[in-house]
């Protein structure tokens, strides 16, 4: 594990990412936390994460096109310090819903051109031999935000209100922005040389969507993975809006501090697992990395959502929660560890950029969608019941990747 953080590049974007993960997680508990408060309302919820959710269905795949075209360096630096200004009109009216979306909406669009360059750019840092543990390393990455930036941003939200969550968030934007400038690694993409050199501007980004999109749909493993990942799309965009603030306080009868105890979970399991990936993951095929995330987690959210029948209202059935928060770490690593590796085995070089640009596009829509039914049926049917239902979806598309993915990965590259 430790010899790849001795790789420099790697270390540094891998803390880089650390950095930024746990800011942003504390603003994305922060966020909902403060409009259900605001508002008493699982609409008015869904509403803000839909606005960060929302530029990945419009945009997402087009963002993938510009990163096969800048150097990815430069393009997360730039993305960096564009969210942490973006971020300032919160200050000024932390109430007014319209500010807030707007905001939330506009460090979504950025973000796509963050998570695009930076998968792509991985290969380059550590080789392909390498990537399942790398993968896994930025899970465990993940996992180490999500343990400290949930209960951050309830704590700052708490103690400094909204404001002080977000200048924190900017404030990791900064030192992420600075550490990736850092890198020495050519950070330029390889060029198709089949790639259209004629025509409008406009007609030159068509015509690259559509080979971008020609490379998933001759793929056979992508296009698993694309369906998988709209399932549990869906159930993520339901679980945000429901499986957290209106879940602990109004279902297990827990505190707003709680509600950051329940999202740090996760993350203790996750850090266990992370360490073992790294060291045992090239073991695994990504059939069995994908699909025993997606069931694991689904079946660790389903326990979650019925804590209530195993606890007592309050702290003992919060604990329960916790619990099986903490059982979908593993599982959820996996998953992550899977998705990325599959990409950068089956894209070449100079797709991979719209390749994950499409999936974020992909997962967008499904998570507007869980987001809408969330919001929607939660109110309407009961919050047990529809989290069971999205619990449940994870497990579907756990077992259709193990039904319908190809049992020997290639890791050769997809081509045109």
């Amino acid at each position: 594990m430790f010899s790849l953080l001795r790789n420099r590049d790697f270390g540094v974007l891998w803390l880089a990412g650390l950095i930024s993960f746990a800011g942003n997680a504390a603003l994305l508990f922060a966020l909902p936390l403060h409009i259900y408060q605001l508002t008493d309302s699982t609409l008015a919820t869904a509403g803000v994460l839909a606005a960060f959710v929302l530029p990945q269905v419009l945009l997402g795949s087009v963002a993938g096109v510009f990163v096969d075209q800048w150097n990815r360096k430069w393009t997360m630096v730039a993305a960096d310090l564009s969210r942490a200004l973006f971020l300032l009109p919160i200050l000024v009216a932390p109430n007014q819903l319209v500010v807030v979306y707007t905001a939330a909406a506009i460090h979504g669009t950025i973000s796509l051109f963050f998570r695009p360059a930076e998968g792509a750019l991985l290969p380059r840092l550590v080789g392909e031999e390498h990537l399942v543990a790398a993968n896994a390393m930025n899970s465990l990455n993940n996992n180490l935000g999500m343990l400290l930036g949930p209960a951050m941003g309830t704590i700052l939200y708490a103690a400094f209100g909204i404001g002080g969550t977000v200048l924190a968030d900017g404030a990791t934007f900064l030192c992420s922005a600075l550490l990736i400038a850092s890198i020495r690694t050519d950070a330029r993409p390889e060029q198709d040389a089949a790639a259209p050199l004629g025509g409008t501007l406009g007609r030159r980004l068509a015509q690259n969507w559509r080979a971008g999109l020609t490379v998933i749909q001759r793929n056979t493993s992508l296009r698993v993975l694309f369906a998988s990942s709209a399932l549990t799309g869906v159930s993520e965009g339901i679980f945000l809006t429901l499986g957290l603030s209106p879940l602990v306080l109004d279902v297990l009868g827990g505190t707003p501090a709680q509600v950051g105890w329940v999202g740090s979970a996760q993350a203790v399991g996750g850090l266990i697992a992370g360490v073992i990936v790294v060291r045992i993951g090239h073991r695994l095929s990504n059939r069995w990395l994908l699909g025993g995330g997606a069931l694991g987690i689904g079946l660790a959210d389903l326990g979650s959502a019925n804590a209530r029948f195993f606890a007592g209202p309050g702290t003992p059935a919060v604990g329960v929660a916790m619990g099986f928060m903490a059982a979908a770490g593993p599982p959820s690593v996996a998953m992550v560890t899977g998705r990325q590796t599959l990409i950068q085995e089956e894209a070449s070089d100079a797709y991979r950029g719209r390749v994950f640009g499409a999936l974020g596009s992909a997962q967008g829509i499904a998570m507007v969608f869980g987001l809408a039914a969330g919001g929607f049926l939660g109110e309407i049917v009961g919050l047990v019941g529809i989290l069971s239902a999205a619990a449940l979806l994870r497990v579907v598309a756990g077992l259709g990747v193990f039904a319908f993915m190809p049992r020997e990965q290639s890791a050769s590259a997809a081509s045109t």
